[in-house]
Parts: structure tokens; C-alpha cells; sequence
């Protein structure tokens, strides 16, 4: 069994904002507390990025059309003594998509960890 760090998209939607600024922060708040409201405060959130079409330098995963926000989160989970990164995976929607119900997400990314490397920061 290996232990796996899965990255995941997720799309929120943010109601009534203004400003790309404002977007973020309420997308990154509502994920954050939804997931610590159900003992999830192991997932880390952030902004995602996504790559320019023209340039290629990423930017913040965030679209305002009519005063409404579509931003792409990125949530990074450990996932401890999984027989596989299909398990893994497995895992890891099933983790947080029981606290995130109704919130597209995607695995983008599975890197696996050392094994012991959860002991070390205990």
C-alpha cells in the first residue's frame, strides 16, 4: 500500500460579485468552511490556475459573466494506504465530495508520497 498526494479541480459558483478579487475570496471561504463543517480540514484550498492560450503564464481560475463567478479551486488531499492512484482517487472524491455535494470535481493530478512521510510530521 502506498500513500498518494491527489490534487483535484473543483468549480464553484459565486453569486453577485463584482471584482475577480471578491470571487476568489468567497469561493476559497465557502470551500473552506463547508469542508472544515463536516471535519475536513485536512484539504487544502487555493485558487487554481489556469495557463494563458497566448503566453502560457497561468493566472487565477476565475470568470465573471453577469455579476457571477465561475472559479476553479484547487484541493489537495493526503491519502494514506491506498492499493493504487485509481484507489487513491477513489478516495480522495469520496472524501471530499461528501462535504463539497453538488460541486463539480475533476483529479487532476496524483503524485505518490513517501511512507512514512505522514509519521515524520506527527
Amino acid at each position: 500500500m502506498s500513500n498518494y498526494l491527489v490534487a483535484m479541480e473543483a468549480a464553484w459558483l459565486v453569486r453577485d460579485v463584482d471584482d475577480i478579487d471578491d470571487a476568489i475570496g468567497v469561493a476559497v471561504s465557502e470551500a473552506g468552511k463547508r469542508l472544515n463543517d463536516q471535519d475536513k480540514e485536512y484539504v487544502e484550498v487555493e485558487v487554481g490556475a489556469t495557463p494563458c492560450p497566448a503566453c502560457g503564464e497561468p493566472f487565477d481560475s476565475a470568470f465573471i459573466a453577469a455579476n457571477t463567478a465561475l472559479v476553479g479551486l484547487l484541493l489537495e488531499i493526503d491519502v494514506f494506504n491506498a492499493d493504487s492512484e485509481e484507489h487513491a482517487s477513489r478516495i480522495a472524491k469520496s472524501e471530499v465530495g461528501g462535504a463539497l455535494r453538488d460541486v463539480p470535481l475533476s483529479v487532476i493530478e496524483i503524485v505518490e508520497t513517501e511512507e512514512d512521510a505522514h509519521e515524520r510530521d506527527e
